[in-house]
């Protein structure tokens, strides 16, 4: 009798841990990259500029599928980086800007696009380079004016994902 105990106690064991990792929080993603600077709408959340939900704890995960447009890459979990209406910090620039993105986990690069409107301003290929822990490009904005609200585009050269960010921005209003 004892020995079909510890069988059915091994069992019920091995039946249950799935359900129980299956309801455990998820840990903190190894983490990515998003643009710092000038700050972008996760590095405001980050900061604490606009209240936000979890994107808040990870800015570097707005990670998803290639090819998205919108400024949460696709996960659900961040859409309120989508809201235009939740008071995005506004940088005043000149007509090109520095962007820096900061990498807390170093993928290989195919490319990083910068966007507005829709149409693609800027591409730099990095030909599947490991990129440093800071980035910066400089992208011509000089066919644009006003507030404007721009995609960056981190695209990893051996995963089929990307990391997006979205930075509002002011054309011209800075000298």
């Amino acid at each position: 009798m004892d020995l079909k105990k510890k069988f059915l106690s091994a069992a019920a064991v091995a039946a249950v841990t799935p359900f129980v990792f299956a309801i455990l929080p998820a840990g903190t993603a190894n983490a990515h990259g998003y643009v710092s600077a000038p700050a972008s709408r996760q590095a405001q959340c980050a900061a604490g500029t606009v209240s936000c939900g979890a994107i808040q704890w990870e800015p570097q995960s707005v990670e998803g599928p290639k090819g998205l447009t919108g400024c949460h890459g696709g996960n659900s979990q961040f859409a309120e980086l989508n809201d235009d209406s939740k008071g995005w910090q506004v940088t005043p620039v000149g007509t090109s800007v520095d962007f820096t993105w900061t990498i807390t986990a170093r993928h290989s690069t195919s490319t990083w696009e910068y966007y507005a409107n829709g149409q693609r301003l800027a591409v730099f290929n990095d030909n599947g380079a490991q990129p440093p822990a800071s980035l910066t490009h400089n992208v011509d904005l000089s066919g644009l004016s006003g507030q404007q609200k721009l995609l960056a585009v981190w695209n990893v050269a051996d995963t089929d994902n990307a990391f997006y960010a979205c930075i509002d921005v002011n054309v011209g209003a800075a000298q």
